[in-house]
């Protein structure tokens, strides 16, 4: 598949439910998510851990996808991130808090749980989005979660991660793990410099 080529990719959210995403916006991920009626499903062994690892899990919500798309299976997103906390991926704060992704121990995570050729990408624009995605399968970007509202100017850049589709010069395709409707959620499309204007120039790049 070459950068210019859609291909169908099942979509995910980081949340279990999908339209919960402005509670998440309203309230904070862990108030929002502890009533999440479908939590079960992420594999947490309860509520109190579906909240904590799901407003951290959208570059989970990409390897899912990624792994839907390869595979066929879909894997819950929490035993995803335990296992990705085990290879330094994630690192659990003291207070509490959750930081992470860590793009070097997620790529070497991915390469010997699933085999998947990753490798990190960063001091790019968005216009060298096709070119990478040439060469690669896939590509999670670092944008800001603005990105759900492109009408609107981010604070910053970076922060929440994005799988990219596809892309070609003018357009980038990609799935929002926390967008709030389905227009912003699955195969998304952005302008290359409304792209630009939430992307942190990094992300990582799985290849074929």
């Amino acid at each position: 598949m070459d950068g210019t080529t859609a291909r169908k990719v099942p979509y995910f959210s980081q949340w279990e439910t999908p339209d919960m995403t402005m509670a998440v916006v309203e309230e904070g991920a862990k108030a929002a998510l502890l009533k999440d009626p479908l939590w079960a499903s992420s594999g947490a062994s309860d509520v109190e851990e579906y909240a904590l690892w799901a407003g951290n899990a959208c570059g989970m919500a990409c390897l899912k996808m990624i792994l839907a798309a390869r595979t066929g299976e879909a894997l819950p997103i929490v035993p995803l991130a335990l296992q990705c906390k085990e290879y330094g991926g994630y690192v659990v704060q003291p207070e509490g808090g959750i930081k992470g992704l860590i793009y070097a121990p997620f790529v070497q995570f991915v390469k010997d749980r699933f085999a998947l050729n990753a490798k990190v990408v960063t001091g790019i624009s968005s216009g060298d989005i096709p070119d990478i995605l040439a060469q690669a399968e896939f590509f999670i970007a670092s944008v800001h979660h603005f990105i759900r509202w492109p009408e609107r100017e981010p604070p910053s850049k970076g922060g929440h991660l994005v799988l990219v589709t596809s892309a070609t010069p003018e357009t980038i395709r990609f799935h929002n793990p926390s967008g709030h409707v389905d227009a912003t959620r699955e195969n998304a499309e952005l302008p290359l410099a409304d792209f630009e204007r939430f992307f942190a120039g990094r992300g990582i790049a799985i290849c074929h």
